[in-house]
């Protein structure tokens, strides 16, 4: 049966994404590399809105921030105390654009998926705005973490073959 009006994209560079977050390592957030890591699956520049994957270590605590879009959060599992309240594993929350709060600390080691309209504004009573996080500065973690990735990689092997005994050429006779 035909439609009774065209539905075909007229953008036929339309695309999913799709990211194998099992396959993908996990990369440490600069303010605190031993205790955060994240996992980006997916930014878009043309709306601002990111998500990723974020996983805290038991301790961990995310300064005071501002959402300046809204935003969604799955604990997948651990838990998290958010302003007065504690998520669990399989628990949800719907942040709106404006929301302000506290510190959010990690009760457990805790594992959530985090999608975000827009950046998130990170603040100090006494220094004021510390910085922000949007798709823009996750892309810029991940190149930043990539190339360290290279540079570890060839660092072995000119190690390996600088270690490696040189052929020596047999005398003629």
């Amino acid at each position: 049966m035909a439609l009774p009006q065209k539905i075909a994209p007229l953008n036929s560079e339309l695309m999913d994404t799709l990211v194998q977050a099992s396959k993908t390592e996990w990369m440490p957030q600069p303010f605190d590399p031993e205790r955060s890591f994240v996992k980006i699956l997916w930014t878009g520049s043309e709306t601002g809105g990111w998500a990723v994957l974020l996983k805290w270590k038991k301790g961990f605590v995310a300064p005071q921030h501002k959402h300046l879009a809204a935003s969604h959060t799955f604990i997948l599992s651990g838990k998290l105390k958010v302003r007065d309240g504690v998520l669990n594993a399989g628990d949800y929350i719907y942040e709106p654009n404006g929301m302000l709060h506290g510190a959010t600390t990690a009760l457990e080691d805790t594992e959530y998926l985090f999608i975000s309209n827009g950046a998130v504004l990170f603040f100090d009573e006494e220094q004021g705005f510390t910085s922000y996080l949007s798709w823009e500065e996750l892309r810029r973690m991940e190149n930043a973490y990539k190339a360290k990735g290279k540079a570890r990689a060839k660092a072995p092997a000119k190690a390996k073959a600088a270690a490696k005994p040189k052929a020596r050429a047999k005398a003629s006779a």
